[in-house]
């Protein structure tokens, strides 16, 4: 799942992360690129309290929503990739039924782009149920 994000700065050297999605997770780094390696263990640890306490993983909104917010109108964005599989619970094995040829085309692009069929339909289901 990609989670966009805000980064701030006063010195243009340290950065501040803010996850616009995540309310109270934040982080920080002495570069851009470490703010962004910091602020992935924060995103893993705040979902992992919120699933804890019996929260669902939100879906990201997009960036172009967030923008409108005037508390990240000097901020950077960027986007990270976060694997919330962990979150999901339990794995269950369901039977579908879908077109042949719809399945190739599902595995080829799952394989392409480093994934598995199940992975892929995954966040296929999660995308398409965004609010």
């Amino acid at each position: 799942m990609r989670f966009p994000v805000v980064l701030h700065s006063d010195d243009g050297v340290r950065f501040g992360v803010t996850v616009p999605d995540l309310p109270g997770c934040f982080s920080a780094g002495d570069t851009f690129d470490l703010a962004l390696d910091a602020v992935l263990e924060a995103i893993d640890l705040h979902l992992e309290g919120m699933v804890e306490e019996g929260g669902e993983v939100p879906l990201p909104r997009s960036v172009a929503e967030h923008r409108k917010n005037p508390d990240f109108a000097d901020g950077v964005w960027a986007m990270v990739d976060v694997d919330v599989s962990r979150f999901d619970g339990r794995a269950e094995k369901v039977n579908i039924t879908l077109p042949r040829r719809l399945l190739a085309r599902i595995d080829s692009y799952a394989k392409a782009h480093g994934d598995t069929r199940s992975g892929f339909l995954a966040e296929a289901a999660r995308v398409a149920m965004r609010d």
